[in-house]
């Protein structure tokens, strides 16, 4: 359905795994509530890091070498087109922790759950690009520490990036998207809520229905790569 952006001076667009499936990324979270068939507290949270960090890095080099063999779909280069024709605020949050936004062009955009292709030292903080696998013995290339690189993800229990920034982009924009997100992990969950208190119109593209899909003002159902074409029409 044709909307008029020509009238709107801010967009807010979350994507979550359903754009990012459409190019072959497997979404590693599964129905069941295992990851990949592990369980989320091994390789998702602080403790399972400490707990067995080859598993965690053996996790995550799997998911970091997919991203070779992908690339971004018509629904990442749609968005990634639209901010650069569009006049007004735009602002691109993802719960996805690949590159496929960065890939396609997208600029105005923050990985509120980290990046694959980025590591964090543990002991000094730096957060440098890491395109290789990372084990154990890997030595922090700052402090030179040995088994202090973890991936630069957000886990359960850790603080989403950038919500600074979002909740001040939802305070005051005139159009909130929500793209290929279940609607199940909070704070991002929430977002559209947070839209809507300051009176933004609300829509859902997605497979199927999301968790909150009744609260949204319009919900268009099917594959990212044909909704979102469709509706990013300037």
């Amino acid at each position: 359905m044709p909307v008029d952006f020509s009238s709107m001076q801010s967009v807010v667009v979350l994507t979550g795994a359903g754009i990012s499936a459409e190019s072959g990324l497997s979404t590693f979270r599964l129905k069941d509530g295992l990851w990949d068939n592990h369980a989320v507290d091994d390789v998702a949270t602080p403790e399972g890091f400490l707990r067995n960090p080859a598993l965690v890095h053996q996790f995550y080099n799997a998911r970091r070498r997919q991203l070779s063999s992908v690339v971004p779909n018509l629904a990442h280069a749609t968005l990634a087109t639209f901010e650069r024709n569009f006049t007004g605020e735009f602002l691109l949050v993802t719960q996805n922790i690949d590159d496929l936004h960065d890939r396609a062009g997208s600029q105005n955009l923050i990985h509120m759950h980290g990046e694959l292709l980025k590591s964090r030292c543990i002991a000094c903080r730096r957060i440098r690009p890491v395109a290789m696998d990372m084990t154990p013995d890997s030595l922090c290339p700052d402090c030179g520490q040995q088994g202090a690189l973890r991936p630069d993800v957000v886990w359960f229990e850790e603080m989403p990036i950038g919500l600074e920034q979002i909740y001040s982009a939802l305070a005051c924009c005139d159009l909130f998207v929500s793209i290929g997100t279940s609607g199940n992990v909070y704070p991002a969950a929430g977002f559209f809520q947070e839209a809507r208190r300051a009176g933004a119109q609300t829509v859902e593209l997605n497979l199927d229905p999301g968790e909150h899909a009744s609260g949204f003002d319009i919900c268009l159902y099917g594959p990212a790569t044909k909704l979102v074409p469709d509706f990013f029409q300037l």
